[in-house]
């Protein structure tokens, strides 16, 4: 199958006792035994359920995975793949990494001798400098957030590979309609299902995708014995979101590119990165590896942190929100909303500077989110 059918058929067959066309919603904690150690492949819903099996069957698809890992958000996604390793293991991760991240790996699990240490990962070699003796996993966010930094994948699985180091990678930004990585040899893919790929707003949640048998198997007892499961309706809901993710994507992107040209040419705009621009230091990566660039932009406002909060308070069709990925426009003051917990000296030092803005650049009409922004720009008073 072609992706675009993947998206509406993989993983789903009629329900077997109607014929209903979508899958239902198995809302239900426990099932029944035919008799005692005979099931019908499902006992308690924390251990399995019908409508994730069917969305962790499309979602592996998708990704062109053996096998998918259903989790309640893209943060226990995230703490379920760290939990293969051992206390006293090493972690190289992109330094641009969601906050969220960040705050699991320094605040909870650096207290169970898990270390790590940050690069910038569009520079391999540094990737590969950090490397040592007790590493046991490459942390890559690809494009990251927010600064949209891409990482060669076949440069950072070649320095895995080599050093026997698997390699998880979070292309939420992405989706499996711009970027596959297990394509090029990466041994787990995350994704937050929250943003693009449920698209709507509507749930919370998260997977984890491999092709590795002796992964899986760890991950669904990890699943099974924390218990971070969506809920059936979530799971539902995902799937329906999925079936347009495609023609999401395409809107997103076109959108994308059309809001960033803008930005670029706007004078109170210190500089534009978007992975699909001439100007982005890794658009030739994003050439090779993605088949598009999602709606993500990040921009720098000149005047710092009051024209960036008098951006924000100025939006009318764009929503103030910290998530990004659904169908309405959405833009963020990392400094302030996503990363506000992120310690200023390292926020700064990592580029999150007061006059950052996010964009998730949605599927309305362009011309009215351009018009948005133009008029929320026009009262960005520069000192």
């Amino acid at each position: 199958m072609k992706f675009n059918t993947k998206a509406v058929r993989a993983g789903i067959t009629p329900d077997p006792t109607t014929g209903a066309i979508v899958p239902p919603i198995y809302q239900t904690a426990t099932y029944v035994l035919e008799e005692v150690g005979k099931n019908k492949g499902y006992d308690y819903t924390r251990a399995s359920n019908p409508t994730r099996a069917v969305l962790e069957a499309n979602l592996a698809a998708l990704e062109g995975g053996a096998h998918g890992v259903a989790f309640a958000s893209g943060l226990s996604a995230v703490d379920a793949v760290l939990r293969l390793l051992s206390s006293g293991d090493h972690v190289v991760s992109t330094e641009d990494v969601y906050g969220g991240v960040s705050r699991l790996f320094n605040r909870i699990l650096s207290r169970f001798q898990l270390s790590f240490t940050y690069v910038d990962s569009s520079y391999p070699e540094r990737v590969a400098q950090a490397v040592r003796k007790n590493t046991k996993l490459l942390w890559i966010e690809t494009p990251t957030n927010p600064l949209l930094n891409l990482t060669d994948l076949e440069a950072v699985v070649r320095i895995g590979r080599e050093r026997g180091i698997p390699v998880a990678v979070d292309p939420t930004f992405a989706t499996p309609c711009l970027l596959r990585p297990l394509e090029f040899g990466v041994d787990l893919v995350v994704h937050s299902t929250t943003k693009y790929l449920s698209g709507h707003n509507q749930i919370i949640g998260g997977i984890v995708i491999t092709n590795n048998h002796d992964y899986f198997e760890q991950l669904k007892f990890i699943q099974k014995s924390v218990g971070a499961v969506p809920s059936p309706f979530d799971c539902w809901l995902t799937l329906t979101g999925l079936k347009t993710l495609p023609l999401r994507m395409e809107r997103h992107s076109s959108n994308g590119m059309a809001v960033a040209r803008f930005l670029e040419k706007h004078p109170k705009v210190a500089w534009v990165k978007y992975p699909g621009i001439e100007s982005h230091p890794q658009h030739e990566i994003a050439k090779r590896q993605m088949s598009g660039y999602s709606g993500m932009i990040t921009f720098e406002l000149k005047g710092g942190l009051e024209s960036g909060r008098k951006l924000m308070n100025s939006v009318r069709l764009c929503s103030l929100a910290e998530s990004l990925g659904a169908v309405e426009t959405m833009i963020t003051h990392p400094a302030t909303m996503t990363h506000a917990e992120v310690p200023t000296e390292e926020r700064v030092k990592r580029g999150l500077t007061d006059g950052l803005v996010r964009i998730s650049v949605g599927i309305e009409d362009i011309e009215d989110i351009i018009a948005d922004l133009k008029q929320a720009l026009d009262k960005v008073v520069l000192g």
